[in-house]
């Protein structure tokens, strides 16, 4: 008689673990959920470079939305008017330690800065260049690894940049390829 009890009573307590099994995956799949639309909608906003109330209000100011849009789009800035500085690719030699002829291709655009014209930066484009030279000359094969080296590129490319053109000129770098042989 002992052997029945036994059973139900093991019968008993497998099914709340049903229950709460259930619960767990309901808990995971809106953890889940959560999770990726939080990312989904942190991507867009990156990507989006975010909105200028959202610019406006990290900086501080409060009620100046409109003016901020006009004030981009009215004089050159990423509005209608803008127009990113397309560079031809450049093809430079890299160090490697063993000597062997490695070589990175790259092409990217300039956009720029609030101060900034497509115009004005095209003037300055072969000091600009000149700028980059030496730094795209030192990169090892091993600089160029990982996730983040893309990253570390675009800003040393625009700390170079802004440099020779002058603080506001140049917003940003945007790679288009970057090839390592």
């Amino acid at each position: 008689m002992s052997s029945p009890e036994i059973v139900e009573e093991g019968a008993e307590a497998a099914k709340p673990a049903a229950p709460k099994s259930k619960k767990k995956l309901i808990i995971i799949g809106a953890a889940a959920g959560v999770l990726l639309l939080g990312g989904g909608g942190g991507a867009a906003m990156m990507l989006s470079g975010g909105s200028a109330k959202a610019e406006i209000a990290a900086e501080g100011g409060h009620g100046e939305v409109s003016n901020a849009a006009e004030g981009e789009s009215g004089h050159g800035g990423e509005g209608a008017g803008e127009a990113f500085v397309d560079v031809p690719a450049m093809v430079v030699n890299l160090r490697s330690p063993d000597g062997a002829s490695r070589f990175l291709k790259l092409h990217f655009m300039i956009v720029p800065g609030a101060k900034g014209t497509s115009d004005g930066i095209k003037e300055k484009l072969p000091l600009i260049l000149d700028a980059y030279q030496p730094f795209l000359r030192e990169l090892r094969p091993e600089d160029l690894a990982g996730s983040a080296a893309v990253f570390r590129i675009k800003e040393e490319m625009l700390v170079r940049a802004t440099d020779v053109a002058g603080p506001g000129v140049v917003k940003d770098i945007l790679i288009q390829d970057l090839v390592q042989q």
